[in-house]
């Protein structure tokens, strides 16, 4: 058998317990010191999502349904590495590296590129100077499969509503916000963003719909909107009763949905006399498995890997 591809999965991380949460956060905010005020904010946010974050064991699940999807002939093997937390992106490179693997495609569980998210994993990955030559997948945001599973668990949504109120019930897609200054290098992130909302839409036949950023860090610096409470607020002006908030730019479950949506914005919705629904996550939906199992396998031969 020829020499094994690697498969680095890579998303943010996050603290696996409340002791974790203020080294969690000195990570993400490149060591330097968190205000207490913060620490204890966001402590008190993990400590009501459960006391831990479960993106580690969620991009797990996923790793393994896409080592599945690629076969159990040896040919690919499939690690996982954070960004911000434990098992890290140079750890996972590492044990590659010590495994024999010299050669690995990457894939960030993100599927909308920009410098400052999807660019940095792969700075992350150059950083670490392991030995191990990465071919990364930098986007997939029109991936068939990703599409396909989103507009279904749209339709699953809209379904928790009555019969005669689904075609009018609206749908409010987000994502994680970035820093306006983006824009100043024609960053493809709102762009790509729109194009998974549009594709969405039509693979639903049309449906009213909005777009939203969430979860905007508190910062004096302006960040990408218009927020999704803003966009909530307009729905419910324009009439709405209910709403289906679909988070496209996330593919399973962490504190920027279990907190930031599922209780702050049902919260918000609440006071606006507005029935939120979530979609579910894609979590390891096979379609979506199954086409980054296929973006794997061209940038492997594309690199003469195979």
């Amino acid at each position: 058998m020829s020499e094994p591809i690697g498969v680095l999965v890579m998303a943010y991380g996050g603290p696996n317990t409340l002791d974790e949460v203020e080294r969690y956060l000195l990570d993400v905010r490149g060591f330097r010191p968190t205000p207490p005020a913060l620490v204890a904010a966001v402590r008190a946010r993990y400590e009501r999502i459960g006391g831990r974050s479960p993106i580690l064991e969620r991009t797990e699940a996923q790793a393994r349904a896409l080592q599945a999807a690629l076969g159990g002939d040896g040919r690919f093997v499939v690690s996982v590495g954070m960004r911000h937390w434990h098992p890290y992106i140079a750890d996972a490179l590492a044990r590659m590296a010590e495994g024999g693997i010299r050669r690995a495609v990457g894939v960030v569980m993100a599927p909308h590129y920009s410098r400052l998210s999807v660019g940095a994993y792969y700075e992350a990955v150059a950083e670490a100077d392991a030995g191990v030559s990465v071919r990364g997948i930098e986007e997939w945001h029109q991936l068939p499969g990703y599409v396909d599973a989103l507009a279904g668990r749209v339709r699953e949504a809209l379904g928790r509503f009555p019969a005669d109120e689904r075609a009018s019930t609206p749908v409010l897609f987000t994502a994680h916000s970035l820093p306006e200054r983006i824009l100043t290098w024609d960053d493809p992130y709102p762009r790509q963003l729109a194009a998974t909302a549009s594709a969405v839409v039509a693979a639903l036949g049309g449906h009213p719909h909005r777009f939203a950023y969430q979860s905007a860090s508190p910062t004096r610096k302006p960040w990408l909107g218009p927020d999704v409470r803003d966009a909530l607020g307009d729905l419910a002006r324009e009439g709405a009763r209910g709403v289906v908030v679909a988070p496209i730019g996330f593919v399973c479950e962490h504190v920027e949905i279990l907190y930031d949506l599922d209780v702050e914005l049902v919260a918000h919705a609440a006071t606006l006399g507005v029935c939120l629904e979530r979609t579910a996550m894609l979590d390891d939906a096979p379609s979506m498995i199954g086409g980054l199992a296929d973006l794997v396998r061209r940038e492997a031969r594309a690199a003469g890997w195979m």
